[in-house]
C-alpha cells in the first residue's frame, strides 16, 4: 500500500517541485534567491531519498539523507556568514 502510494503521489509532485525550483535557481534575480533555491533543491533530494528508503525498506538510506542534511544545513551557515561580513 505505502509502495504504491510512494510511487503514483510522492514521487511525481517531488519531481514537480525539482523541476520548479531549477527554474528559480537560474532566473533568480539575485546570489541570495539561487541559495534559498538551492537549499530547496538539496530539501526536496531529502524528500526522494526518504520516499526511495520507504519504497525499498532499506533503512541506509535515511542514514545518507542526514548527512546531506547537515552538509546543506553548513552550507546556508557559511552563505549567512559570508553575507553578514559583506554587509
Amino acid at each position: 500500500m505505502i509502495y504504491a502510494v510512494s510511487l503514483w503521489v510522492a514521487l511525481p509532485l517531488l519531481s514537480l517541485a525539482v523541476v520548479l525550483t531549477l527554474i528559480r535557481l537560474i532566473r533568480g534575480p539575485s546570489l541570495p534567491d539561487r541559495v534559498v533555491a538551492f537549499n530547496l533543491l538539496t530539501t526536496i533530494a531529502l524528500g526522494i531519498i526518504t520516499v526511495y528508503a520507504i519504497m525499498k525498506d532499506q533503512q541506509v538510506f535515511l542514514d545518507v539523507a542526514i548527512l546531506v542534511a547537515l552538509i546543506t544545513f553548513m552550507g546556508a551557515v557559511a552563505f549567512a556568514r559570508y553575507l553578514e561580513k559583506r554587509g
